[in-house]
């Protein structure tokens, strides 16, 4: 097995410009450390005020990977900065993952991802014994095989560990020994130390409720917790627009608005990210080209009256393709989700510009 790691830089200083390839080796056991005082507080290294200006060099250059989130930016970063480990709390396609790794691409730290799952055991977790040269060698620190938590231990990179809150109790105990004292005793191998720039960040869906268990206090009081919701319609159309590459403002905005109202109806438990809004609209214009129906260069975000109807058949069958198994209904619904999406789409294309007209 291989891993390709970035070089650590330094906080504060562009991201390096070329990474190094090794094969994967054991850590090597470093010489005990000194006891702490009581009163030691045990964290990642801080970024002093003298390094506030690179700091902020940086935030400029990852708002430019970013639409929005400038608030969400500013308090990942402090939190990062000042030695913290964070949970990132919110919905899928919140931009977690791409703020996290904008934030370390830029700073030139190591970005680990582990998804949090009843498979995520400790052992997978730290790492293990290569079982082959264990029969041939024995128990020793050149044959272990670093698992995730040590792999950016030893690089000083962030631990993305997505699905927190469903990984294992054991799990989660191990990872907060690592937060806390900023090592990890391995058995045969020794202890090995995080360098300054490690830190554990997680991220959850509070409102997922199946195969998750709630967090301890024990590990809530272990991170700072930011909440990311959604963006507002702007943003996402702007987000949409960038990662679809359409010129039609017509069919962005139809997009984002049909994804936005399945978050709004009290019988949808869990709407649809800004995700189902891109695949809508991929889906939307390439099954136009396909029945050679134009796509209106209409720039009002509000449809207007007098839509093709070609058109609006196109995006009623893109949404439903798109979004049918994104979203999730309320238990005592009884009809399927494409009854649901129908009524949104009639709700956009029918009623509100029929409710807007004169008269």
């Amino acid at each position: 097995m291989r891993r390709v790691t970035s070089v650590p830089t330094g906080w504060g200083e562009p991201g390096p410009d070329r990474a190094t390839e090794e094969p994967t080796t054991s850590p090597q056991p470093r010489p005990p450390a000194q006891p702490l005082a009581d009163d030691a507080v045990v964290t990642g290294s801080r970024v002093t005020s003298a390094e506030g200006a690179s700091v902020r060099e940086v935030r400029h250059r990852v708002a430019r990977h970013l639409v929005g989130r400038e608030h969400e930016l500013d308090l990942l970063l402090a939190a990062v900065a000042a030695g913290r480990d964070v949970l990132l709390e919110g919905p899928p396609g919140t931009s977690k993952s791409t703020l996290l790794r904008a934030i370390t691409a830029e700073w030139g730290v190591p970005l680990v991802f582990v998804e949090g799952n009843a498979d995520l055991t400790p052992t997978r977790l730290v790492g293990h014994h290569d079982p082959a040269r264990v029969l041939r060698e024995d128990y020793t620190p050149e044959n272990f095989v670093p698992g995730p938590l040590v792999e950016a231990m030893g690089a000083g990179g962030f631990l993305y560990v997505e699905e927190f809150n469903r990984a294992p109790e054991d799990t989660l105990n191990t990872l907060l020994t690592a937060m806390a004292e900023r090592r990890i005793a391995i058995p045969r191998v020794g202890t090995v130390e995080a360098l300054p720039t490690f830190r554990v960040v997680a991220s959850m869906n509070p409102y997922d409720n199946v195969g998750t268990t709630r967090l301890s206090s024990s590990v809530t009081d272990r991170l700072v917790r930011l909440a990311v919701g959604y963006q507002d319609a702007g943003a996402e159309r702007g987000i949409v627009g960038r990662r679809t590459g359409l010129e039609s403002p017509r069919l962005v905005a139809d997009a984002v608005a049909l994804t936005r109202a399945t978050r709004e109806r009290d019988d949808v438990r869990q709407g649809s990210s800004v995700r189902g809004a891109i695949d809508l609209a991929l889906v939307a214009a390439q099954l136009a080209a396909v029945r050679e129906v134009p796509l209106p260069d209409e720039p009002a975000v509000e449809p207007p009256r007098g839509l093709p109807e070609d058109y609006t058949s196109v995006v009623l069958d893109a949404l439903l393709l798109a979004l049918s198994g994104r979203i999730r209904l309320d238990e005592t619904v009884e009809a399927p989700p494409e009854a649901v999406l129908r009524e949104i789409w009639e709700d956009h294309f029918l009623l509100r510009p029929a409710a807007a007209g004169p008269g």
